[in-house]
């Protein structure tokens, strides 16, 4: 075996999620996160953003986005949002994860804000 299979088979994406098999789904999507931004991203089209639990990772956003609200998820975009600290200024503002979820086909979710 050479050097890149090793490679390629040590970066190969794995189909199971960190934290799948010790939470719930309801545990993994925190809730949709309502902000302009987001507002229009699922007006616009197919892509929700949810705040999602800080261990979870892709695969574990998209399994618990499919059994909550029964979709097919093509993407999963998962990014965090640091904290902003009190330099200067009233209030905090605490890190968290969310994740872009785009769906496939024409299924919508039913977000109430």
């Amino acid at each position: 075996m050479t050097y890149t299979q090793v490679l390629r088979r040590r970066w190969k994406k794995g189909t199971t999620g960190k934290v799948w098999t010790k939470m719930t789904p309801y545990q993994i999507i925190l809730g949709p996160i309502y902000t302009e931004k987001s507002t229009k991203l699922w007006e616009d089209g197919t892509k929700y953003v949810f705040k999602v639990h800080k261990d979870a990772n892709k695969i574990d956003v998209k399994q618990a986005v499919q059994k909550i609200y029964d979709v097919d998820v093509s993407k999963v975009n998962v990014l965090r949002s640091p904290h902003k600290g009190r330099a200067m200024r009233k209030t905090v503002r605490r890190s968290y994860k969310k994740a872009i979820v785009t769906l496939q086909g024409d299924k919508k979710i039913e977000l109430i804000g």
